[in-house]
């Protein structure tokens, strides 16, 4: 089952290109913090300004770096149908153990439109899908009952809510079963979305502080709420602040003052501003970061 500390990565970048090394050495760090598993082009990934290419090509890097060691769960997920269908065939044979695949955004499909697209996707192999529901995004907030719709699909395993509503995961639990992988999508709420009955979280956070955030996943997890809570304690500042100008901006940043990548982001991102570079420096201060 997926669970844990799940690390949405970032593409790093140099010279406007993947840097494959810092990315590869990335997937390292990862995995020797404890992460549970690795969620390559994702939004956090920079997705929407990567081109085909080089979404296969870090989605495979992935694989190759993880060599079965953790779970990939690859973003594979777009508003068309018939490319979220193109690429998630193309992951399951690039050798992935699951697909995020977020509710189509920019054209604001009905419930039974989100409904109909989830099960296009599934209805074309059987590679488990995690349903990425983020209506800040993407407009669109898939409902409970049309989860439920979608989770009765034999090839979708779960959900990655970022929803910031913690009721979801008791309607979830309520509508479908506690056997439904719900995974926060927001570090912010991570401890108080287990305590729900969530069983993990996809972190932004754990790309700048990996064993920190598993440790905290494992306490929850045990059923640990102290240790959690301390944990969540050194984290809270880091979570505000890798949000305080555009994901993953900060995150690449704080990256880049442990020596780890340097913090290019593509347009139509740009940089973190100097007051988000003070906050991030800050939260890594108190996290023991640095």
């Amino acid at each position: 089952m997926l669970s844990g500390s799940i690390t949405a990565l970032v593409t790093p970048f140099k010279n406007d290109a993947v840097d494959e090394g810092a990315f590869q050495a990335l997937v390292e760090r990862q995995i020797d913090g404890g992460t549970h598993g690795l969620v390559p082009v994702g939004t956090t990934g920079e997705s929407p300004t990567l081109t085909q290419d080089e979404k296969k090509r870090v989605i495979a890097m992935t694989v190759e770096a993880a060599a079965g060691r953790v779970p990939v769960i690859a973003g594979t997920g777009s508003n068309s149908t018939a490319a979220s269908i193109a690429m998630h065939l193309w992951a399951k044979e690039a050798g992935v153990d699951a697909s995020l695949v977020v509710a189509p955004y920019y054209n604001k499909p009905s419930q039974e439109g989100l409904f109909r697209h989830f099960e296009a996707i599934a209805s074309s192999c059987d590679l488990p899908i995690v349903v990425y529901n983020i209506p800040g995004r993407s407009i669109v907030d898939i409902q409970p009952e049309t989860m439920a719709r979608i989770a009765a699909l034999p090839s979708v395993v779960g959900v990655k809510d970022a929803t910031g509503d913690l009721t979801r995961v008791g309607a979830h639990r309520r509508l479908i079963g506690p056997e439904f992988v719900q995974l926060s999508g927001e570090d912010p709420t991570a401890i108080g979305y287990n305590a729900e009955g969530g069983v993990g979280c996809i972190s932004v956070s754990s790309n700048v502080a990996p064993d920190l955030c598993a440790q905290m996943q494992n306490a929850t997890l045990s059923g640990d709420y102290q240790e959690a809570l301390e944990i969540g304690d050194q984290l809270q500042p880091l979570h505000k602040a890798l949000f305080m100008s555009p994901s993953p901006g900060p995150a690449k940043y704080a990256l880049s003052l442990l020596g780890l990548c340097l913090p290019d982001v593509r347009l139509p991102l740009t940089p973190p501003d100097e007051a988000t570079q003070a906050a991030v420096k800050a939260a890594m201060e108190h996290a023991g970061l640095i």
